[in-house]
């Protein structure tokens, strides 16, 4: 199986995601993002409530709000709301046996490795939508066996991708996983 740096790629993303979330000035929150319909309010909520989603698979549960279509909300604090269920899912996922072969999962049932960077990947990319941090190799590198098992499924069944987009070469691995999940590396607000 492809390395994915077992929970530490979910570790980093969530350290990522509260970065880009601390970041943030209370007047920034209806900024545009790379999510064309979405303003940072509305990604922050949906990458909220998708970590929910992957924390409560584990734990029995789902979520009250539709990631898809997210309640409008954001807390007076929303780093300390987005730490409490990043916290709970980290709880969730370190409570695992490191062997796990199925773990459940918003998308299925996945081997730990691959659950973990699901969960990853969502959050990252999402940070990455914040555009005040970039998102690091490193990272991309983490997430990259799940993105090409499980992506293009994604994309084409549930339509939650845009099209790939064209890396130039050279491109690192951040950039090239972005544009193979639709966005344009290069997007500014």
């Amino acid at each position: 199986m492809a390395d994915t740096r077992g929970l530490e790629v979910l570790t980093g993303a969530h350290d990522y995601l509260r970065q880009v979330v601390a970041a943030v000035p209370a007047t920034a929150w209806g900024a545009a993002t790379p999510c064309s319909e979405w303003t940072a309010r509305q990604v922050l909520n949906h990458a909220r409530i998708d970590q929910q989603g992957y924390g409560l698979a584990i734990t029995g549960g789902r979520p009250g709000s539709d990631p898809f279509h997210p309640q409008d909300a954001l807390a007076p604090d929303p780093s300390a709301e987005l730490d409490e269920v990043l916290c709970a899912v980290a709880e969730a996922y370190a409570g695992l046996p490191a062997r796990s072969a199925a773990v459940p999962t918003p998308l299925g049932p996945l081997p730990l490795p691959l659950a973990a960077a699901a969960a990853a990947m969502d959050a990252g990319v999402h940070a990455w939508d914040g555009q005040d941090l970039p998102l690091t190799d490193e990272l991309a590198e983490g997430v990259w066996p799940l993105a090409e098992r499980l992506v293009d499924h994604l994309r084409d069944s549930y339509r939650v991708f845009a099209p790939a987009r064209q890396v130039p070469a050279g491109a690192g691995r951040a950039e090239a996983l972005l544009a193979f999940l639709g966005r344009d590396p290069h997007w500014t607000p």
